[in-house]
């Protein structure tokens, strides 16, 4: 077998066990699994929301699902790791799976849409959005969708930032799809950085111990800012006095 089809083979086991885990392990809130292949085995991290129910009671969930990656998806030596996620919301997989969830109980999907989109929104999602496709009213197929927030499209930004995914709902109408786009605002690297504007009364002074330029101190803004007053009033009564002076001589 050419080098072509092992990677085409190892790409198509890999979307079949990734297919499987959704599936299996949905209760969990999956995620996504990270699958990497070492000298002693091959490594599978798990994203889930709700660790308990993989692992299951005293490590029997785990035991299950390793044999299950051994035997029907030919994993040598499978070490499954269980990584909690921290916000599910900024996961697109698990919005997915939640919203199908509303919509298999009987929600309608506008209602779900909205949830779901508030609930992305409120977690510090930079921006979303949401398309529903499928026979959501009646025999005719129809699609919805519905962003807020910012949702680079294209771009380096679009690649790094915004990660998506798609979901099937079987219901009593037929197949309708989901898929949810989130722009996570936490993995943007900005390309530069906006220093602020220095304030008005700073000033740059001569330090007397290096010799070099530094910026003014608070204590010696004021103590600066003081002596400036106190010449400012001294001058103004100098004035003063200059003015009776000449007032005096014109009498």
């Amino acid at each position: 077998m050419s080098a072509v089809k092992n990677v085409i083979k190892d790409n198509y086991n890999m979307m079949l066990l990734k297919d499987y885990l959704r599936e299996a392990i949905k209760d969990a809130g999956f995620s996504h699994a990270e699958i990497s292949k070492t000298p002693v085995g091959t490594r599978v991290a798990l994203h889930v929301t709700r660790p308990g129910i993989v692992i299951g009671r005293k490590g029997s969930g785990i035991r299950a699902l390793t044999d299950k990656l051994a035997s029907d998806f030919g994993l040598k030596n499978p070490q499954i790791s269980v990584v909690e996620i921290e916000k599910p919301e900024l996961a697109p997989s698990v919005m997915c799976n939640r919203m199908a969830a509303h919509l298999e109980r009987g929600t309608a999907f506008r209602r779900a849409t909205m949830w779901t989109l508030k609930q992305i929104m409120e977690n510090g999602a930079m921006g979303v959005q949401i398309t529903i496709s499928g026979k959501l009213r009646g025999d005719r197929s129809a699609f919805e969708k519905h962003t807020a927030g910012i949702l680079p499209r294209a771009g380096h930004h679009a690649e790094v930032i915004v990660a998506e995914d798609i979901a099937h709902v079987k219901t009593a109408m037929g197949l309708i799809g989901i898929r949810i786009r989130i722009a996570n605002k936490a993995k943007l690297v900005p390309e530069f950085e906006m220093k602020t504007e220095k304030a008005m009364n700073t000033k740059q002074i001569k330090d007397k111990g290096t010799g070099k330029m530094r910026d003014e101190t608070a204590a010696e803004t004021k103590a600066r800012t003081e002596s400036e007053q106190i010449a400012l009033e001294e001058e103004k009564m100098k004035e003063l006095e200059t003015l009776e002076e000449e007032e005096a001589q014109l009498k």
